[in-house]
């Protein structure tokens, strides 16, 4: 199986917002890599094959920001 890559679109303010959904990815095993960019709204997460997009959209959204919508590999998901 191959790496996944998730996109999601996450409201966020400030440096602060930003920091928070990058803390909660840097801890998240399986992350391999990880972009949150507070400009355009979003985070792009690329993830072992194992870690789900339900996990991932579940650990962005304890930081207490909203998430808009999400993409898994592609398609678009639940949020």
């Amino acid at each position: 199986m191959s790496d996944h890559q998730y996109k999601f679109n996450v409201a966020m303010s400030c440096g602060g917002c930003s920091g928070a959904v990058e803390r909660v990815l840097k801890k998240l095993d399986g992350v391999k890599s990880f972009d949150v960019s507070l400009e355009n709204q979003t985070a792009t997460v690329v993830t072992e094959p194992a870690v789900s997009y339900e996990t991932v959209l579940e650990k962005i959204k304890k930081t207490g920001k909203t998430v808009n919508s999400g993409e898994a590999d592609g398609q678009a998901m639940a949020v």
